[in-house]
């Protein structure tokens, strides 16, 4: 059966604290929010569709610039998560499979995750499946309710909630399956009898039990995967969840963490078995390392890094976007943007590739074939191409092409005046 998807990502995100940003374009290690969402499911569901409202322009760029088959749907005003939902009723008017519900701002979820509860959907025969956890503090979230011979009943809101329904651990995780053609209707039905005065999509499951369809509730065991990102320190704390589960992922797999608390690597960067990542290294955005490597200590990867097998990224570099070919080595204290390096390739300490021209804004690219030799504190202005085997002294400024097995100079002549010092004393 086809599935599509609905992404909640309308909310203000006040405590956010944010003047210029929306709360789901807040970004853990290079990538928003809401892409890690988009990303966990748009490899199932054939149509995403993401609800916007606060910046609203500002989501859709992102979507459009990102996601081929996801669009937008302004939510105005915002009238709740119910209200929310409905808004794609026009689009899905004949549509016959299934819609999975999630919120924008709960990145941890995992694919795998959301392939089980679908798949859990299926197999009970449900009409609509809400994912569950369980949490020691449940403040804040609805709790589910479940009827004496444990069916669900409700989920009921913390602020709609009595003491004893408080109580109750169990809680909405905010994640929906939901058969369209038999839940559509409801959105037609929801009131707005609450006390934040709002329809609330968590009330389509009474709307459901109503109307004997089958109801079910699928709890998720890891229920780290459902946090969600309400402010700063919300934020920083899933970045810390993430980050931990990354490095548990990647040691697993051969790779050697030297200090798992000051290394950071987002989870889009893939890296090949005995590599070495040394403390204080940061490595955002989408990045493929190879085998056998060493990277850092403190070195920084901003992304669309491609690094192939046994190659040496020295202290204090950066890189970004940039491909790097096997057994090169980048000395420290050197920054390669927008650059290509070939095979055996030694980059000296401190060389810059000079990537942007302020007056036009614009950005080039640095090549550098194989077995090239680049000495200590050289400025490489690109658009340039250093050949195969040329090699370039220590301190000089390439501003044009070099060809192979050249050396390229640009260092005034050493001057030495004896005695200048004592004459001074």
């Amino acid at each position: 059966m086809d599935i599509k998807a609905v992404v909640l990502a309308a909310g203000k995100g006040t405590r956010m604290k944010s003047v210029t940003t929306p709360k789901v374009l807040h970004q853990i290690m290079g990538k928003t929010l809401l892409g890690y969402v988009l990303d966990n499911v748009k490899n199932f569901a054939s149509e995403q569709f993401v609800i916007v409202g606060h910046h609203a322009e500002e989501v859709e760029k992102f979507v459009k610039d990102n996601y081929s088959n996801a669009h937008t749907v302004l939510q105005s005003p915002q009238l709740g998560t119910g209200h929310a939902v409905s808004m794609v009723c026009p689009a899905l008017v004949d549509y016959d499979g299934l819609v999975i519900i999630l919120c924008g701002d709960t990145p941890l979820i995992k694919e795998e995750t959301l392939r089980k509860f679908v798949e859990f959907h299926n197999e009970s025969m449900s009409d609509l499946t809400v994912m569950s956890t369980i949490f020691e503090n449940p403040t804040g979230y609805g709790r589910i309710i479940r009827s004496e011979d444990n069916k669900l009943e409700c989920i009921v809101e913390q602020k709609d909630a009595t003491d004893a329904q408080k109580a109750i651990k169990e809680v909405n995780a905010g994640i929906y399956c939901l058969n369209w053609k038999k839940f559509k209707a409801a959105f037609g039905d929801l009131k707005t009898n609450n006390a934040q005065g709002e329809y609330y999509l968590t009330d389509i499951i009474s709307w459901g039990k109503s109307q004997n369809l089958n109801v079910n509730a699928y709890i998720l065991e890891d229920s780290d995967q459902i946090y969600g990102i309400n402010s700063r320190l919300n934020l920083a704390e899933a970045t810390k969840m993430m980050n931990k589960r990354n490095l548990e992922k990647y040691m697993t797999e051969g790779v050697t963490i030297v200090d798992v608390n000051s290394t950071w690597i987002s989870e889009d960067t893939v890296i090949g078995q005995d590599t070495i990542i040394y403390p204080s290294t940061y490595i955002e955005g989408k990045n493929v390392i190879g085998k056998n490597c060493k990277i850092g200590p403190c070195a920084h990867l901003r992304g669309d890094v491609e690094v192939l097998d046994n190659v040496k990224i020295g202290n204090f570099v950066e890189v970004k976007k940039a491909k790097i070919s096997s057994n090169t080595n980048v000395g420290h204290l050197s920054y390669i943007g927008d650059a290509e390096l070939g095979e055996r390739v030694n980059i000296g300490a401190g060389t810059i590739t000079a990537n942007y021209n302020p007056l036009t804004k614009t950005k080039t690219k640095t090549i550098l074939k194989d077995d090239v030799k680049i000495g200590s504190n050289s400025v490489l202005v690109a658009p340039v191409t250093v050949e195969d085997g040329a090699n370039v002294g220590a301190g000089a400024v390439i501003t044009k092409n070099v060809p192979a097995w050249a050396l390229a100079l640009t260092r005034a002549p050493l001057k030495i005046l004896e005695n200048w010092v004592r004459k001074r004393k």
